[in-house]
């Protein structure tokens, strides 16, 4: 996961991300994506949008 960039923004402001940090959200969302139906294995963006 060290090609791997996140970027974690909440209500506008970029929130800064550790490497432990990054690490567990990126293993977590890719392997929760790459699992599902219809992903390609040479994906090159994953977009996730939370709302409350």
């Amino acid at each position: 996961m060290e090609d791997v960039d996140i970027v974690l923004e909440v209500d506008g402001k970029n929130i800064p991300v550790n490497d432990f940090v990054r690490k567990i959200l990126c293993g977590m969302i890719t392997g929760s994506v790459g699992s599902l139906r219809g992903v390609e294995d040479d994906w090159k963006t994953i977009n996730i949008g939370l709302k409350r």
